[in-house]
């Protein structure tokens, strides 16, 4: 039973964050109170839903470090429309945030995937850029919560079911991407293409072209994002999101996809976004300082990333070790 549970990443996750719920729970019982619960799922909603984007690009071996510089201009953009033309719809709001996520994904996929050129240089490059139009927008300035309507602050925070629909948003995206990945040409596409170009390339599957749709997907959820943010925190300003980037990434490596493509779940990623959760909003309860809860972080992705090349190691070793026997057999009985 424990050896089947140490090889089941996310069923060890589940267990580690019970557990750790429960820890803290007998010092602070208002932890475990429903009401605190569902409002520690609402505070990791967003970082769902850009795990979900972030794995798709790690599925093809890419990495993104612009989601969040992405999710800071396209959130500051729809704040200014908001403050200058109040009468517009907050759906057509989040439209168009969503529509430059995509528009900001597709230039990093683009760049990528017709030039060539590492996914880690694209994107750090257009974090910088992204940052630079939002101070170019703005000259520095903020958007406060005076500034922006009633309607853009209060669509996340409105409860439907007992659930704020920030949450809602996440569980939709969990289905959604966890459909698209399972049941799409597409999604199993995104798998086949980082976990053997090769193999890929013969059964006529572009790689350089699922790397250009995985970010496009990232850029989409990334700029849905940028709306939820603001409306979320009800501030835009330059320094957004600044760094969230890292706890995006960690997210995905916690658990359990591999950095080099191919390997991945929703459920994994899920977890892993839950296990930051519980971590951020835990330690602080217990008086832990903030140094500390950075090298905790830290600690558990060297520790997460270790885990996931000894199984990534082991898996590989086995395919050839079964290879030879194979081999062998034929040898022995042509």
């Amino acid at each position: 039973m424990w050896q089947s549970l140490l090889k089941n990443r996310e069923a060890l996750l589940a267990v580690v964050i019970v557990l750790m719920i429960a820890a803290i729970g007998s010092r602070v019982p208002s932890f475990v109170s429903p009401g605190n619960l569902v409002e520690m799922f609402n505070d990791t909603s967003i970082l769902i839903i850009l795990a979900l984007g972030q794995m798709m690009v790690l599925l093809t071996k890419g990495i993104d470090l612009s989601m969040a510089a992405n999710l800071a201009l396209t959130g500051m953009i729809v704040a200014l429309l908001n403050f200058h033309y109040p009468e517009l719809p907050v759906w057509t709001l989040m439209l168009i945030a969503t529509a430059l996520g995509l528009v900001m994904g597709a230039i990093n996929g683009l760049l990528v995937w017709k030039l060539g050129i590492p996914a880690i240089v694209v994107t750090l490059g257009t974090m910088s850029v992204y940052r630079g139009i939002i101070f170019l927008l703005t000259d520095g300035g903020w958007i406060n919560a005076h500034q922006m309507s009633q309607a853009f602050l209060a669509l996340p925070r409105t409860a439907l079911l007992g659930l704020p629909v920030l949450s809602w948003c996440a569980i939709a995206a969990l289905l959604l991407v966890g459909y698209f990945l399972r049941f799409s040409r597409t999604g199993r596409a995104l798998y086949t293409a980082g976990g053997n170009p090769t193999a890929a390339w013969y059964t006529g599957i572009n790689a350089g072209k699922m790397q250009f749709i995985s970010f496009c997907l990232s850029g989409t959820l990334a700029g849905f994002c940028g709306y939820l943010w603001i409306s979320r925190f009800a501030v835009a300003y330059v320094d957004v999101a600044n760094g969230f980037e890292l706890q995006v990434v960690a997210a995905c490596v916690i658990g359990g996809i591999s950095t080099m493509g191919g390997i991945g779940r929703v459920l994994g990623c899920l977890c892993g976004a839950l296990f930051l959760g519980v971590i951020n909003n835990a330690l602080p309860v217990i008086g832990v300082s903030p140094f500390w809860q950075m090298a905790i972080s830290g600690a558990v992705i060297v520790i997460a990333v270790l885990l996931n090349e000894r199984g990534n190691k082991r898996k590989g070793r086995l395919i050839l070790r079964d290879a030879a026997l194979a081999r062998q057999k034929q040898a022995v009985n042509p």
